[in-house]
């Protein structure tokens, strides 16, 4: 008996839905019906490469969610843990979720659905990019700078870094090493030219909103140390866009349900191991941007520097057979990475101290201490509640006493302490959640951040207006 030709609609009566696949199936089908194979094995054989049914979104209830975090009777602390709340259960509804932990610091950071700051979300087999968001590995790094004078540091470390947009002008610009440059040419991610011309133009810069160069002395010893806070600037943010729209045609396949932000790369791909590879390459970059400012900060004041250290607070960690998304979170056991010291550091805001702690790996903290104060509402909600207040007078009212430079902008009000939480009330849920031993506390003498600058997007608008 002759058999019918496959065509399409044998595909479909066989179970095989229209889409990216479909044709290269129907070639392999007929392809095999003309070799004589019966139709019996080669639907056998086409089942075999059916694409795995469609994760469909877990129950919240069943999935273990830890809240190391509590509002006090102030009605905006009350709103933003409602919020957290709220946006937490949405996330670990996707299908690839394990547990998830909420820290001190927490507070919405997007639509709802969206891991927060001071977010915590275990996952199997699965990287997020949403969950380690553009600023990938924002991190902070310590010098010990020995005895000089404070002020000598900030005025060193004001004529070498950079703030605000963009990256150094050609003739100011840092070494990148050509080892770490041959590694983001052989990764399919940061390969890309873009990525590849940034990460020349952007090393030894520190971007703009919450980034800072922080210097103070050591409680415990009274030497002067700095502290800087920035991530990977734009090659991280070109490398989380490339991150995500590979995990959007995952989610489109595997779980349409999920939310966009919440789209995941599988970790056994071959997407996802270089993925991950990328991932750790841009935390190299971003290490050697820190050290490139300590460094020429080093040189230019004259320090005899001594320990130094750092850990970032937006990244994925490995750890077992899982994968751990920190958006604002830092983890607290050892061995999380191989320069891991052991100590890590909470900024709370400029005219408090930075925390060096040890984080204790509590189980019910998925072993992540808080990454600093983190906000009860919005940075333009500060800005209207600061009424007839200007900048400065809030500037001086906030930071007496302290060496505070925007030299980017004009002042960022947004910046001010009274735009973070209480700080003493995140060091005392730090104690009470069991989440770090303090060690040492830095006390300020003064800071810098970019200042009120527009974001580089609208100034790009602008631009574009203008011409």
């Amino acid at each position: 008996m002759t058999q019918i030709e496959i065509t399409s609609d044998t595909l479909k009566a066989w179970g095989h839905i229209p889409g990216r696949d479909f044709g290269r199936l129907l070639e392999i089908a007929q392809a095999a019906e003309a070799a004589g194979i019966g139709h019996d094995q080669i639907r056998a054989k086409l089942d075999a490469m059916k694409p795995p049914p469609a994760l469909t979104l877990q129950h919240a209830a069943d999935v273990p969610l830890h809240f190391n975090i509590e509002a006090s009777d102030d009605a905006d602390e009350v709103k933003n843990l409602q919020d957290v709340r709220k946006t937490m259960e949405i996330v670990v509804r996707t299908p690839t979720v394990v547990s998830a932990a909420v820290m001190p610091d927490a507070c919405p950071a997007g639509p709802e659905g969206t891991i927060p700051v001071g977010g915590v979300v275990a996952t199997r087999n699965a990287i997020h990019p949403g969950m380690h968001s553009a600023d990938i590995c924002c991190s902070v790094m310590m010098t010990d700078l020995g005895e000089i004078d404070p002020k000598t540091v900030l005025d060193a470390a004001e004529k070498v870094t950079h703030f605000g947009p963009g990256g150094r002008r050609n003739g100011q610009r840092f070494t990148m090493s050509q080892a770490l440059m041959d590694d983001f040419r052989a990764n399919r991610f940061l390969s890309n030219p873009k990525i590849l011309r940034m990460a020349v133009e952007h090393l030894g810069t520190q971007g703009d909103g919450n980034h800072f160069l922080f210097v103070g002395r050591s409680r415990n010893t009274g030497r002067t140390a700095m502290v800087t806070h920035h991530g990977s600037r734009g090659p991280g943010a070109v490398l989380y866009k490339l991150g995500m729209e590979v995990a959007e045609r995952y989610r489109k396949r595997l779980s349409p349900e999920t939310l966009k932000q919440n789209a995941w790369i599988p970790a056994d791909t071959e997407d996802g191991q270089a993925y991950w590879d990328a991932l750790q390459l841009i935390r190299k970059w971003t290490k050697a941007n820190h050290n490139a400012i300590h460094q020429a900060t080093v040189e230019f004041s004259g320090a005899q520097p001594k320990d130094r250290f750092w850990n970032e607070h937006n990244f994925v960690f490995k750890r077992d057979d899982l994968f751990y998304h920190g958006k604002g979170a830092t983890p607290g056991w050892d061995d999380y990475a191989a320069d891991a010291t052991g100590l890590t550091l909470i900024p709370l805001n400029m005219a408090q101290p930075v925390l060096v702690v040890r984080g204790k790996d509590a189980g019910h903290s998925l072993g992540f201490s808080p990454h600093g104060a983190g906000r009860n509402f919005s940075r333009t909600e500060h800005r209207r509640r600061l009424g007839e207040t200007t900048a400065q007078q809030a500037l001086e009212a906030e930071t007496k006493g302290l060496d505070v430079r925007f030299p980017a902008g004009g002042i960022d009000a947004s910046e001010l302490p009274s735009s973070y939480k209480n700080a003493d009330n995140v060091v005392r849920q730090i104690g009470k959640f069991g989440l770090a031993e303090i060690v040492d506390y830095i006390d300020p003498y003064g800071c810098m951040m970019a200042g009120d600058v527009p974001p580089f997007w609208l100034e790009k608008k602008r631009k574009g207006r203008r011409r």
